[in-house]
């Protein structure tokens, strides 16, 4: 993609940049700014899942994206961390007042991550990207909160599954994970499926010796 700051005003840089440095050194509470040195259009951001929410736990990563025009016209937001959300659409595409019809250039980047922010805790069903979740919010709650705190414990790092899946990557890549030639045995290496294997393999063991004696005893 290709930078948009050279199609700023320098004037206009200066503010972004002096916004953008405020924002890293001074960010509002649960998010987070990393400043892309190469496009200072290009800003990589954090959120925190707000507690009280099918998303608290999860760490949420997102991008802005400032055009030309900034800021005439709004930034676009995007979530890089897979949610489900009304609001987002499936390719991370934000949609809230503030990036559309709302927007004044006077806002600022500050503004923009509040809100956006706030769409975790007061999600909108009436202007949903993700029909499925729009509709879930109003009509079961419950099983949208449930399939919302699955892709947070999945893509968020909320623990559940996910922490099993990064300790299982971390032995394959430091090796000390089973060979995949290595059988799973259900139970652990001592229960009992591990005995019932242990047992059989002890029988084999039995028959291959007393064939090898008969054989033995055949020479002699």
């Amino acid at each position: 993609m290709n930078s948009n700051v050279e199609n700023l005003p320098p004037h206009i840089i200066r503010l972004v940049y002096k916004e953008v440095t405020t924002l890293t050194t001074d960010p509002p509470d649960g998010i987070k700014v990393f400043p892309n040195e190469e496009d200072l259009t290009d800003l990589q951001v954090t959120i925190e899942g707000p507690e009280g929410t099918p998303y608290a736990g999860g760490l949420f990563r997102m991008k802005l994206l400032l055009g030309k025009d900034f800021p005439a016209s709004p930034p676009k937001g995007y979530f890089l961390t897979k949610i489900f959300h009304p609001n987002v659409g499936a390719n991370g595409e934000i949609c809230v007042n503030v990036l559309k019809r709302d927007w004044t250039a006077e806002l600022g980047i500050r503004h923009v991550l509040l809100t956006i922010k706030c769409l975790l805790i007061h999600p909108n069903p009436e202007s949903a990207l993700n029909e499925e979740a729009g509709r879930l919010l109003l009509e079961n709650y419950e099983e949208y909160a449930a399939r919302a705190r699955l892709l947070t414990e999945i893509h968020g790092g909320a623990g559940g599954p996910s922490s099993g899946r990064a300790e299982a990557s971390r032995a394959l890549a430091s090796g000390t994970a089973a060979s995949s030639t290595d059988p799973v045995v259900p139970g652990g290496a001592d229960g009992p499926m591990a005995k019932k294997h242990a047992g059989e393999r002890d029988k084999k063991l039995a028959a291959k010796k007393k064939t090898d004696k008969k054989r033995a005893l055949r020479r002699l």
